[in-house]
């Protein structure tokens, strides 16, 4: 059940495959509906969609790197439910530029995609859901007004040689998720973030079987990579269940692949 049994409602975005679809599962397992946000694979959206417990799921297909589809994402989403009670900003993009070998066009190109995509994006959403939630009404429990749940990850602490732009745009949004969660804690709007690593996706599942896959596997003292249900079961926890103290916190969900302190 939902927190003081109350039908609660989420946009997920990146939710047509991997982490996104993982988390989508898991929340409509809890009673919660979604609306799952994808860029262009309308037939991966539908197959989330069919894998989902309950009813009334919508999709919504979006650039995120637009602001203005994002805000009319964010809009056509609250029209549809009448109010959005979770974010979860999971959508995102990895694009290899490695500094000592990309020109400077793509170099650049690379660097505002990304950003865009990764960063602004979220940052975009966060604020309209973090405007919306503020302004309702106490719910008058400790599940608070709204939720952001953030997908960072570990390329934020420890670097991405080959891709620069994406560690620097996750480093961000650990920044925005902290930033938010001091701002809208007053008014009950609770952020949390996760800082997977190495996820069995299909991105994954290439690198593991190319050169670099044994490289990859030895980074992981459980012998293996992290599964898309645990990373999903972490940020369903911070949806629902964790307490509003855990606000502004950055979880690590890599299998002790990287450390920090």
């Amino acid at each position: 059940m939902n927190p003081a049994g109350k039908l609660k409602t989420a946009l997920v975005t990146g939710a047509s495959r991997g982490i996104g679809r993982a988390i989508a599962r898991s929340l409509a397992a809890r009673g919660v509906r979604l609306a799952l946000h994808y860029h262009m694979n309308d037939h991966a959206a539908e197959e989330t969609r069919a894998q989902l417990g309950g009813e009334g799921h919508i999709l919504c297909a979006a650039d995120l790197s637009d602001a203005a589809a994002t805000a009319r994402l964010w809009h056509g989403v609250a029209e549809a439910f009448g109010q959005v009670d979770i974010l979860v900003n999971n959508a995102g993009l990895f694009l290899d530029h490695p500094p000592l070998s990309t020109a400077f066009d793509e170099w650049n190109a690379t660097w505002l995609h990304t950003l865009a995509a990764n960063l602004v994006g979220p940052a975009n959403l966060s604020l309209l859901a973090a405007q919306a939630m503020a302004a309702r009404p106490s719910a008058g429990d400790s599940w608070g007004r709204g939720r952001i749940v953030n997908i960072s990850s570990r390329g934020a602490f420890r670097g991405e040689p080959d891709a620069p732009a994406y560690g620097a745009s996750k480093a961000g949004l650990n920044s925005l998720s902290q930033s938010m969660a001091k701002a809208l804690a007053p008014r009950g709007v609770y952020v949390y973030c996760l800082a997977p690593g190495f996820v069995e996706t299909d991105m994954a599942a290439q690198l593991l079987e190319g050169p670099t896959g044994p490289d990859i596997l030895a980074q992981h003292p459980l012998g293996r990579i992290s599964m898309p249900d645990e990373v999903a079961a972490t940020a369903v926890f911070c949806a629902l269940d964790a307490p509003a103290a855990m606000t502004g916190c950055i979880i690590d969900v890599n299998g002790a692949s990287y450390l920090r302190t």
